[in-house]
């Protein structure tokens, strides 16, 4: 009788000879290395390097050019400072200065259009403050970069009420906030460029009639005010413009631009003097800022006078945002108006960062609609109107700058988890 494999025998497996086996391992070894260098789906719970999350509502660069303004009425009992804050600055603080219609001003939030009906949410100090943790916040440029420091300053002192002034490495003004060891300061440098005062009878434009003198322009020097600081800080702001203008340096007193302590020939004009400047303090920046530190660039805060320059009864005293088809009328520079500044010196600006490792910080198209929000003749100095005429330049505080506070603390955070 034939005998029956018990069932609980282990199966018999064939023997192959020894070079069939050597070619099935030599296999096996090429495959695996080919698996490693093929390029692998991510799985869903993992980030792509290549391609990061989608920025916050408020830290793309579109959030601030497609958008608009509408009412939140609970916006105003959210605000992060009042006139007491210890960083204002008298001309800007509206509440103090009893501006009229400060909260309407303040109700007024920016929806942009990727975000789904959603506004730019508010900063909130007390996570940005731990997230920056013994880093260092630098703004350099003109008074509007000044009146965005104080903003930022006041919004950020509402989680360390033990901040401190701050005025070292040349800066301005700025605090510091020992809670989280965050630094935020300004260096005031109008130009960016270097320039000194010279008499009638040290300048080459002597003897041309009624030149009391020159600023000359040392087009490759930035100004002492930030040069020392290019590795100090972990952010940069930087902006220009709105110093670039015959109202500041009139044909008495002009700009006149230096290459290699000689005087450029032929002379440039005011707007190719800033064309230059931007382009050899870009390429500055380039070659000393790190670049590890992340570097932006506010374009243009737009004016809003209305009848008239500064000294001429230009008036700014509206109670609500211009209407998005009101704005070429008022900035377009094709219509030759008082405001056109903004668009002209942008355009200046963008193509001078292009290729930059600079982010471009678009501000001007939100704030083109905000003409009701300057201190206009709410000065809070006797006489100020009646020397300086309206200021319908710088804006109120709280106000339209709380915004960009905003908007500039997303893209921070942004940027900096990105990479």
């Amino acid at each position: 009788m034939a005998h029956q494999r018990h069932p609980s025998s282990p199966p018999a497996w064939p023997r192959f000879p020894p070079a069939i086996l050597a070619i099935l391992a030599v296999s096996l070894a090429l495959l695996y290395t080919a698996s490693l260098l093929l390029p692998h789906s991510a799985s869903p719970n993992s980030t792509n390097p290549r391609h990061p999350p989608p920025p916050p509502c408020g830290g793309g660069g579109a959030d601030l050019a497609a958008g608009r303004w509408a009412r939140d009425p609970l916006r105003p009992d959210r605000s992060l400072y009042d006139g007491t804050c210890s960083f204002h600055r008298n001309a800007w603080n509206c509440l103090r200065n009893g501006r009229e219609g400060m909260e309407s001003i303040n109700s007024w939030a920016w929806y942009p259009d990727r975000c789904g009906g959603e506004a730019v949410p508010r900063i909130d100090p007390a996570a940005f403050l731990g997230s920056m943790r013994g880093r260092r916040i630098g703004f350099v440029g003109d008074s509007l970069n000044e009146n965005f420091l104080v903003a930022f300053l006041c919004a950020l002192r509402s989680a360390d009420r033990g901040a401190r002034k701050w005025k070292r490495k040349g800066a301005w003004r700025g605090g510091y906030f020992p809670k989280f060891d965050v630094t935020v300061a300004y260096h005031r440098a109008v130009l960016l460029a270097k320039y000194t005062w010279q008499p009638a009878e040290h300048s080459p434009n002597q003897d041309k009639d009624g030149v009391k003198g020159i600023y000359k322009v040392d087009i490759d020097a930035p100004a002492d005010d930030w040069v020392n600081i290019t590795k100090f800080y972990d952010v940069l702001i930087f902006n220009t413009g709105h110093w670039w203008g015959p109202d500041k340096f009139p044909k008495e007193t002009p700009l006149v631009f230096y290459r290699g302590g000689e005087p450029i020939d032929p002379p440039l004009g005011i707007f190719d003097g800033l064309k230059v400047v931007l382009e050899r303090m870009i390429s500055y920046i380039e070659k000393e800022v790190p670049k590890k530190t992340l570097k932006f660039w506010r374009t243009q805060s737009p004016r809003h006078f209305h009848g008239g320059e500064w000294d001429r009864n230009g008036s700014c005293l509206f109670s609500e945002p211009l209407r998005e088809s009101e704005l070429d009328s008022w900035f377009d520079p094709r219509n030759k108006g008082v405001n056109k500044e903004a668009r002209e010196v942008n355009s200046l600006i963008k193509q001078a960062v292009l290729g930059a490792d600079i982010k471009l910080l678009n501000l001007t198209h939100l704030s083109e609609f905000r003409a009701d929000a300057h201190p206009a003749i709410w000065l809070g100095k006797k006489d100020a109107v009646a020397i300086w005429g309206q200021d319908c330049m710088h804006w109120c505080l709280p106000g339209l700058p709380d915004i960009w506070v905003d908007v500039l603390a997303a893209q921070i955070l942004y940027n900096m988890e990105a990479g």
